[in-house]
């Protein structure tokens, strides 16, 4: 049997929508693009020193 009183001292309320958006957009995460754009920098970079050469 759920006893009511004691899971309610366990609650805690989950984030706003708004705080749960800023805590997410602040962390600095890599996803896929960026690391595509590293790829396609370094590629260039090396296409570049290739050239030159």
């Amino acid at each position: 049997m759920i006893k009511f009183e004691e899971e309610l001292k366990k609650f805690h309320p989950s984030l706003e929508v708004e705080d749960a958006e800023e805590a997410i957009y602040n962390q600095d995460l890599t996803d896929m693009t960026d690391i595509l754009l590293r790829m396609l920098g370094k590629a260039g970079n090396y296409e570049a020193d290739v050239e030159d050469n």
